[in-house]
């Protein structure tokens, strides 16, 4: 069944192309098919404006990868704005049809694509479908405007469509109940869809509803199968990779971003993603490359920030730690050419001057100047405390260092009335204390000990974590004599207040132990561990 046909004679039309000649050759076929109210204009900087305050039905943005400003930029920016609304039909253009450019296009989804020149026939056969799609879907889409996805999902139903109108109508409505966390729903129907259909879309979406419901045995296997047949899905390597990352398999992660971002080289935010799972693998060489990348993309998106001037003083910082002092100057110089090169670009960043104090202290703590350290930490505390909105410093100290796990990267967004502080978050509190044990077991102690500090700050009654504390402040104080004195009265505190804590056998034998031990000379201790840490 063939849609009807459109009336095009009511729509009003922006055409965004810095091409004289092709501009006039659009306006024409555009009059063709009825269209009176048409604003055809060039690539500016006042676009964004057009856009933002036009009622336009129809917006043919036009891309030349020669212009200063490109469509693909105005693409992804007006998506990042928000502009771009589901009652609009957005169509991209295009005389760059290679590999990097259609990809990234599609990561900014436009409604359609069009790669220039092209024919009338080809403006209007794309034109009616997605038109014809958007005027039936309009009431869903009001609904959805509104927050109402449960009548949206019913009025999906309602809509009388045939062919691949109608499945297009389904797929709208499968997308809405995973929207609305109905996974075992989504399941049913998106199993159903893609045993019959075998279509990408709804493998992906089949296996977003079997993650919502942690089935993630079934939907490793079946993105694993969606990314070999079509190498070119870069939603499938999205989603395999955080699915790879819940997992903890960090290295499976790295290999699907590094494989997407050599398919699709143009996301800044799919390369930052690369950098920060590289610099957990200790891949630094890797993760240099994907940052770099980002300060490149960042020059000409909307995505830009000092994040990757940031990450890249990281990686200065964790070599460093790697070399003799005497050969750390150079790198020290680049460690702070980098923050300051990011100061300059973004002055107004204030959160960034609480990141860059705290990467500087922590630079002076792997450096063993405590009073440096102390101070920068003060510093960073003293600016936290003028930004809008509070910082956990402990999470962004981790997060800047590339030093926590992938369970500590999705966060609930905060309340908009929560009062300023720690949150208060006992399942939380148990993962980070078992993250620091991991630590611990790879013979990483300070960062042990951040993760049990952290434990504690979302659960100060986590008698586990006090016990781990105190152990390890027991050993370093027995394997090190700097600072033996401050280790020892931490020993004393933690144990004092897991004394006040209700502990079960296993914990009651360690606080046993760790009392005992504290009670005799460190020379008289055992070398290496006092005993297994409590997860």
């Amino acid at each position: 069944m063939h849609p009807p046909k459109i009336d095009y004679s009511s729509k009003r039309v922006l055409l965004i192309e810095s091409s004289g000649n092709m501009r006039s050759t659009i306006v024409y076929m555009l009059r063709q098919l009825g269209i009176a109210n048409i604003q055809a204009v060039t690539i500016n900087s006042h676009v964004l404006e057009l856009i933002k305050d036009g009622a336009f039905d129809i917006i043919l943005l036009g891309h030349n990868g020669s212009d200063p400003l490109t469509g693909l930029q105005l693409l992804e920016e007006s998506r990042f704005l928000g502009y771009i609304k589901p009652e609009a039909c957005w169509m991209f253009m295009t005389g760059d049809s290679s590999q990097e450019v259609i990809l990234h296009a599609i990561d900014n989804q436009p409604d359609a694509l069009l790669t220039k020149p092209f024919s009338m026939d080809e403006l209007k056969s794309r034109l009616d479908s997605v038109i014809f799609r958007k005027d039936a879907l309009r009431e869903v889409d009001a609904l959805v405007e509104r927050g109402q996805l449960d009548m949206a999902v019913k009025a999906c139903d309602q809509i009388e469509l045939s062919g691949s109108d109608y499945d297009y109508v389904q797929m709208t409505k499968g997308k809405l109940l995973l929207q609305l966390n109905r996974f075992e729903e989504a399941e049913r129907f998106f199993k159903q869809r893609f045993t019959h259909h075998k279509e990408k879309e709804s493998g992906l979406c089949l296996a977003q509803a079997c993650m919502g419901q942690g089935k993630y045995s079934i939907a490793k296997p079946l993105l694993i199968k969606l990314v070999a047949k079509f190498p070119l899905f870069l939603s499938a390597y999205d989603l395999l990779a955080k699915l790879y990352e819940h997992e903890g398999e960090l290295i499976p992660v790295q290999d699907t971003l590094k494989d997407a971002t050599q398919k699709s080289p143009l996301s800044l935010l799919r390369q930052m993603e690369l950098g920060r799972v590289a610099v957990y693998t200790k891949t630094l060489e890797l993760a240099e490359g994907a940052y770099r990348k980002s300060i490149s993309l960042g020059r000409d998106s909307c995505y830009s920030s000092p994040e990757p001037f940031l990450r890249l003083a990281n990686i200065r910082r964790l070599e460093m730690a790697e070399l003799p002092e005497s050969e750390q100057v150079g790198l020290q110089g680049q460690f702070d050419e980098l923050l300051n090169t990011a100061s300059y670009q973004y002055p107004k960043d204030k959160a960034l001057k609480v990141k860059a104090a705290l990467l500087r202290s922590q630079l002076s703590s792997d450096m063993g100047n405590e009073d440096d350290a102390n101070r920068y930490m003060g510093e960073a505390s003293k600016l936290a405390g003028q930004l809008d909105q509070s910082l956990d410093l402990q999470r962004e100290l981790l997060d800047i260092i590339g030093d926590r796990l992938p369970i500590l990267e999705e966060r609930p967004a905060p309340e908009k009335d929560k009062p300023k502080g720690h949150t208060h978050d006992p399942e939380m509190s148990i993962r980070v204390n078992r993250l620091g044990v991991k630590h611990y077991l790879a013979d990483k102690v300070p960062q042990a000990i951040r993760y049990f500090g952290l434990a504690i700050e979302n659960d100060p009654k986590n008698s586990r974590a006090l016990l781990n504390l105190a152990q390890l402040f027991l050993e370093s104080a027995k394997q090190e004599s700097t600072r033996r004195e401050e280790r020892l009265k931490m020993v004393t505190r933690y144990l004092r207040l897991a004394e006040r804590m209700t502990l079960n056998e296993l914990e009651t034998k360690k606080l046993i132990l760790l009392k005992a031990c504290s009670k005799v000379s460190l020379e008289k201790l055992p070398e290496g561990s006092l005993g297994v840490l409590l997860k």
